[in-house]
């Protein structure tokens, strides 16, 4: 997502029907609602049974092999990606958990992944975090602040009812009811300018149906009350796993950006560590054992970069 947008939100939603966290790409206010207790999809892979590289272990720069583990910033509310769960309510889940774990076990370090604002895990690097793993976009802003190695791209994506049974298009949105989180950017500008050009053609409007939790808006789906929802590509995977079986995604995710690991700006050793490290989980098959875990293997890359090029 965008840094402005990133910067100032991070929502937690809990609902029975489909447990996940509000979409990361909003201007919304945050809204903590405690411990996601309902989202609990605990991993059926174990990135602790992830081999030791003893090359990699070897490459491990000497001021973090004498902390002994890794230590990983992580906002902990925005499943599937990183969030609260397991039994205690309390332990951290997701799979950008699972590939810092992952990590550490191809380095042969232990980790610990540390619940922090997210506005405060750049400032953090290097004093209080070796690592910061929370679905951060690359952009060029940031990569003026901090290392980022590419490892999952997000975008925008659509759903609808299993079956289509309202035989929705993309191509056919005018006077259709679409549901969104309210704020984000599946709302505005992408919907609402849908929309807007509807009116322009002389058709009928979008019926927007914009709520504060994306929770909410599969709940709508799920009960056929509006003909499509759509929302961020991880969102959108997680509540196709967590519904049932009720829901099928809509065409292919678009507007994708990539999303890095960070690591503090001189310490370009590790960041240059981590993504081989990446790529190596890539090339094992591990990394996509564990997208598949979280129903999010439509954000795989095939490489994993230090400092990619992007766009502003």
């Amino acid at each position: 997502m965008p840094l402005s947008s990133k910067l100032m939100v991070r929502m937690t939603a809990v609902a029975a029907v489909a447990a996940l966290a509000l979409t990361g790409c909003t201007t919304a206010s945050q809204n903590n609602a405690g411990a996601q207790s309902g989202a609990s999809g605990s991993s059926s892979f174990d990135p602790g049974a992830v081999q030791k590289d003893d090359a990699l272990a070897a490459a491990v720069p000497a001021a973090l092999k004498s902390k002994g583990t890794i230590t990983v910033g992580s906002d902990t509310s925005y499943a599937p990606a990183e969030f609260l769960g397991g039994s205690d309510g309390q332990t951290p889940q997701g799979y950008d958990v699972d590939f810092a774990k992952a990590i550490g076990a191809t380095l042969g370090m232990p980790v610990k992944v540390q619940t922090a604002e997210f506005t405060g895990i750049i400032p953090a690097l290097g004093a209080k975090y070796d690592l910061g793993i929370s679905s951060f976009t690359i952009n060029a802003e940031r990569l003026q602040a901090v290392n980022m190695v590419s490892y999952f791209n997000a975008g925008t994506l659509w759903a609808v009812q299993k079956g289509n049974p309202k035989k929705f298009s993309l191509d056919d949105v005018c006077g259709k009811t679409i549901g969104v989180q309210t704020g984000t950017v599946e709302e505005d500008p992408d919907v609402s300018g849908r929309s807007a050009k509807c009116v322009a053609d002389g058709k009928a409007a979008i019926n927007i149906v914009t709520l504060k939790a994306q929770t909410d808006v599969t709940t709508r789906l799920v009960n056929g009350s509006i003909d499509a929802m759509s929302a961020d590509s991880p969102i959108i995977g997680y509540a196709l796993s967590q519904t049932g079986d009720k829901l099928e995604v809509l065409g292919d995710v678009y507007d994708s950006a990539p999303q890095g690991i960070i690591t503090l700006k001189s310490d370009t050793a590790l960041a240059d560590l981590i993504g081989k490290v990446m790529n190596k989980l890539i090339d094992d098959g591990d990394y996509k054992k564990i997208l598949d875990t979280w129903n999010n293997s439509k954000g795989a890359i095939t490489k994993s970069e230090v400092n990619p090029a992007v766009g502003s």
